[in-house]
């Protein structure tokens, strides 16, 4: 690229530079991650200072530049303005926000990965305000399509060990089955003490399993018939709560092993 150069991209990270500019990291569908400086973005009456936000999208007109590329003109198309007001929806389009930064390149188009993002900050923008829960179970669906993208999703259908499927057993009071971070995948408990070399990290309830597993969906509008299906309907919200946030510690410790990334995101969505 050379001269000027058109892009659609949204804001990920957004940083001071100099006394009014600011220093923007933007995913493209084109040409994946950019990093430009917004001129005079910080300045009060400045036309970019709210182009240059988080998760604004923008067709944008870049000038290349010996280091940092120069925003020209930015005309926004999408915005997330529901988030943006809503501390569990905000935390949680960072903590995706974060994972993508880890996960984009530069100088290659990212559409999949550029769609993707879009799709699950705009289901995260819809929710209701103040449906912590809800923010929580969309963007652990969100984690795990984005890990899947990347080709590390965690394995949650057979056990690594026997190869065997895998069906959350509701019939059999405190029925368990392991998960392991390093594995990636679940396994059979009665297998992992005759493979000392899977380690067990976590064990999982047949509620955990079904939620596990039902990340893997388009969406989450069919968890209620899912759970219906298994004679689940009188769960209290309180416990599926539960259950999603430990759900998204694991998938955080996840992360952190296989991406080698730790999500700083994270303490608002502990709060």
């Amino acid at each position: 690229m050379s001269g000027t150069y058109k892009a659609t991209g949204i804001n990920l990270k957004a940083i001071p530079i100099g006394e009014n500019d600011r220093l923007v990291t933007i995913l493209t569908p084109e040409h994946g991650l950019i990093r430009a400086i917004v001129p005079g973005a910080r300045k009060t009456k400045s036309s970019l200072g709210g182009r240059s936000a988080l998760f604004v999208v923008n067709n944008l007109l870049i000038a290349k530049g010996r280091s940092l590329d120069k925003i020209t003109q930015a005309e926004t198309v999408i915005t997330y303005k529901k988030s943006i007001g809503d501390l569990g929806k905000l935390a949680a389009s960072q903590y995706l926000a974060e994972i993508v930064l880890a996960q984009a390149l530069s100088d290659h188009p990212q559409e999949e990965l550029y769609q993707l993002l879009l799709l699950h900050l705009g289901r995260l923008n819809d929710l209701e305000q103040g449906d912590h829960t809800g923010s929580i179970a969309h963007l652990c669906q969100g984690i795990f399509h984005l890990l899947a993208l990347g080709g590390i999703a965690p394995q949650v259908y057979d056990c690594c060990i026997t190869k065997q499927s895998i069906e959350p057993n509701f019939s059999t009071p405190n029925w368990q089955i392991g998960f392991s971070i390093e594995s990636g995948s679940t396994v059979e408990l009665a297998a992992a003490t005759e493979d000392p070399s899977v380690i067990v990290n976590y064990r999982f309830t047949a509620l955990d399993l079904l939620l596990f597993q039902h990340l893997s969906d388009p969406n989450l509008d069919r968890l209620d018939l899912t759970i219906d299906q298994f004679s689940l309907e009188m769960i209290s919200d309180v416990e599926l709560a539960s259950v999603w946030r430990r759900i998204e510690r694991i998938l955080r410790q996840y992360i952190h092993y296989h991406l080698n990334l730790q999500i700083r995101s994270a303490a608002l969505i502990d709060l």
